[in-house]
């Protein structure tokens, strides 16, 4: 961790106090308001170089990004679903308020297209630009924005290497084989263009969600000779209740990695596409440099959820636990922000709705459920005495603050973990009678709306991302061959 501090320390002396001594953004007139990069990444969790969690990652342009600016290092999901998870933090609404609480619950039958973040910007005069994945499927509704882009990847030949359900192979060819190259290039040609009128631009980025197909050179930045495990304990499972035992479900991805020996291939699959992922994110970054809205352009950075890769028994996210929880948050803000900021207190994603209103001079919504959280962008280390709330499924939370994690299950189970002495959460002391005040006080902050999980028809999907209409097309090549 002391490394990875020393290296984001330099990172932000090279970025400078690029916007402690800028001015102020003039709020007051449309001129003035600032323009908004939107940055959603999928499926990334806490495997990012400067929170120090696992050395092997390789993110030099992420930590570029949070050199700039303030990194939240406590930030967590909603829902540990991409689209609960999505549905929460662009209506502003939580699962438990929406009925959204996993991916077969469409988001259509529990938000209405006035309530999401992005119509907020257009009907206050925003161009809203988007490509890639921002809702769960795609865009989502069609009337939130004034262009779109499509995505675009080179047919390949991808050889698959996938261990059951846990897919990733090597894509023949070079990053125009994967669809977020394309996305990147639409948000780099829109930010070299000056624009009369200011925009947000919503860049929905699909990697390192499965599958981690990759071009070969980004599995070469880790040599599967050098990949080392996730910390984890034998037994770990033995303090879970029987709700956990049932998310975990360890006889089936983590049975399938172990019986098959290479669950190190999969951690190398994983590390990859997070190289794959950071590199365009670079690409961007090179390109809001030359912007010439550079310096009225807010940025904000998030990843919709976090990601298990055997700890606990469990791989995917879908758990309410710190792996699938966790996930990277960086805002730069001109005028407020300043450069190489860390703020530790515990937020959640509920946020950026609220604070995306106040940062643009935006009316709040009345059905706004999240903290704003500019105290922090402007000082990390101000007074802050909120929670996080992840929610899976009707009834079943988790709060996490500074130090601890409680978890409650709809039929009563519990979980509670001390971060300051049990940064994995290998032991449970839900049971331990001298937290039981702790467990009361915790307990409050649950949400006290629990609607039904909704049902209808599912959102159109946005049409087939470009990669996995490539997939298709490569297994389709391979059959063909096969005949």
């Amino acid at each position: 961790m002391k490394t990875s501090l020393l290296l984001f320390a330099t990172l932000t002396l090279m970025c400078g106090q690029l916007w402690a001594d800028g001015p102020a953004i003039d709020l007051s007139t449309a001129k003035g308001k600032p323009n908004v990069l939107f940055i959603a990444v999928d499926d990334l969790n806490h495997w990012v170089g400067h929170f120090g969690r696992n050395k092997q990652t390789k993110t030099p342009n992420i930590d570029r990004l949070a050199a700039m600016g303030v990194t939240f290092t406590n930030a967590h999901c909603a829902g540990p679903v991409c689209n609960p998870s999505r549905a929460a933090l662009l209506s502003g609404k939580r699962p438990s308020t929406t009925g959204v609480y996993d991916n077969g619950n469409p988001f259509v039958a529990g938000i209405k297209p006035v309530e999401s973040l992005v119509m907020q910007f257009k009907n206050a005069g925003y161009q809203t630009l988007g490509i890639g994945k921002l809702w769960h499927g795609g865009l989502g509704w069609q009337e939130q924005w004034t262009s779109t882009g499509t995505e675009k990847a080179r047919p390949a030949e991808v050889h698959k290497r996938d261990i059951g359900g846990i897919a990733f192979g090597v894509i023949e060819g070079g990053d125009e084989s994967v669809s977020d190259t394309s996305i990147a290039s639409y948000g780099i040609a829109e930010l070299a263009k000056s624009h009369d009128t200011p925009f947000f631009l919503t860049l929905g980025f699909h990697k390192p969600h499965m599958p981690w197909n990759v071009p070969q050179k980004y599995y070469d930045m880790h040599p599967l000779a050098d990949i080392q495990l996730p910390p984890t304990k034998e037994g770990d499972l033995d303090d879970i209740p029987a709700a956990g035992l049932k998310i975990a479900k360890a006889s089936g991805d983590h049975a399938n990695v172990l019986t098959s020996g290479r669950w190190k291939e999969a951690v190398q699959a994983y590390l990859a596409t997070i190289s794959y992922l950071d590199g365009q994110v670079g690409r961007v970054l090179d390109a809001y440099d030359k912007s010439p809205d550079k310096d009225n352009t807010i940025i904000c950075f998030w990843g919709d959820h976090g990601w298990h890769l055997g700890e606990k028994q469990h791989w995917r996210k879908f758990a309410l636990w710190e792996e699938a929880t966790r996930a990277p948050f960086i805002w730069v803000v001109p005028g407020v922000t300043k450069a190489g900021g860390v703020c530790k207190k515990p937020v959640d994603f509920m946020s950026v709705y609220p604070t995306m209103c106040d940062l643009v001079g935006l009316p709040k919504p009345a059905w706004l459920e999240g903290d704003n959280i500019k105290p922090l962008l402007a000082d990390p280390a101000a007074n802050w005495n909120k929670v996080a709330v992840t929610t899976f499924g009707l009834n079943n939370h988790a709060i996490r603050t500074d130090r601890w994690r409680y978890i409650r299950y709809a039929n009563g189970d519990e979980e509670l973990y001390d971060h300051q002495n049990d940064e994995y959460e290998w032991t449970n002391v839900a049971s331990q009678a001298e937290h039981t005040a702790l467990k009361a006080d915790l307990a409050k902050h649950f949400p006290t709306i629990n609607n039904a999980a909704v049902e209808g028809k599912k959102a159109d999907q946005d049409n087939e991302s470009a990669n996995a209409k490539q997939q298709k097309r490569s297994a389709k090549r391979k059959a063909e061959k096969g005949k």
